[in-house]
């Protein structure tokens, strides 16, 4: 059976670089207040995040209202893709979110909208509010994303931003790499195309319970981001594979990205009960 959960925290975490933009924006001013912790930076990191913004679209890219994204979720075990699940993605920004997958006609559905949500669960049939670590987990995949370092978010959590250097990406190409330190030592790596300057790959390390023993363990992540398509004059990775120490875990492969369409605020609002659900 298909842990829905896990599939929409790792779709919300790496659903589009551009849809999360204003979401982590949101989040980051609102866990900001008083006065602001020092942020530090160097010109070279500086300059390839000007250029990352410039090739994904540049205002176009900053002035995104709401995203629909349609396409498929693959999960992966053991380095073998499972069943995918369809799944179509509403994002109206600053902090609205809805994702639905259907796999083997089972729909389920996971909201967030500030620090709020709720999950309608197809296979059992119950409609539940999310429970805190569970937006909290929403929250994390949002934090890992480029959007955390092109929109400066991290500035006020006193974030130190350095240069790497550049490392190969295959044959004849090689990626500019960034790193965003935090004050408790949590960090992430950006890579972004020396050529192209698109992003390229996402990498952090997480601390997470065994399964099995429930003792804590560290692990690399990784996402790689791939078939960058221009839409409205906005470019985004159409293809988005997610990596736990070294072994393939998901793929999320778009059908179509929608920008600036319509979206009613009741796409976001919890129904009284599961048979107010639309179909």
């Amino acid at each position: 059976m298909i842990d829905f959960f896990s599939m929409s925290k790792r779709y919300s975490k790496t659903v589009l670089f551009v849809a999360q933009l204003m979401l982590f924006t949101f989040f980051a001013n609102a866990q900001t207040s008083g006065q602001e912790v020092k942020a530090t930076s160097d010109e070279k990191s500086e300059q390839i995040i000007t250029r990352a913004i410039e090739v994904l679209g540049g205002s176009n890219y900053l002035s995104i209202r709401t995203i629909i994204g349609r396409g498929f979720f693959t999960p992966f075990h053991e380095g073998v893709s499972q069943v995918p699940a369809k799944f179509v993605d509403y994002i109206v920004f600053p902090d609205k979110e809805r994702t639905e997958f259907v796999s083997n006609g089972v729909r389920t559905i996971q909201v967030n909208y500030g620090d709020q949500g709720w999950i309608f669960d197809g296979a059992v049939k119950t409609l539940n509010d999310q429970k805190p670590d569970q937006i909290e987990e929403f929250k994390f995949g949002f934090k890992t994303t480029v959007e955390t370092l092109l929109r400066g978010a991290w500035r006020k959590e006193g974030a130190k931003l350095s240069y790497v250097g550049r490392r190969e990406a295959g044959l004849a190409k090689r990626n500019e790499t960034v790193r965003l330190t935090y004050p408790n030592g949590f960090w992430i790596e950006y890579e972004f195309g020396a050529k192209d300057g698109l992003p390229a790959k996402i990498i952090y390390l997480r601390k997470h319970k065994n399964a099995d023993s429930g003792e804590l363990e560290e692990s690399i992540e990784e996402d790689r981001l791939a078939k960058p398509i221009k839409i409205d004059g906005i470019t985004a990775p159409w293809v988005i594979d997610h990596y736990i120490a070294g072994k393939q875990s998901s793929r999320i492969s778009y059908e179509s990205i929608e920008y600036n369409k319509p979206i009613p605020d009741t796409v976001f609002t919890k129904p009284a009960n599961i048979k107010a659900l639309k179909n």
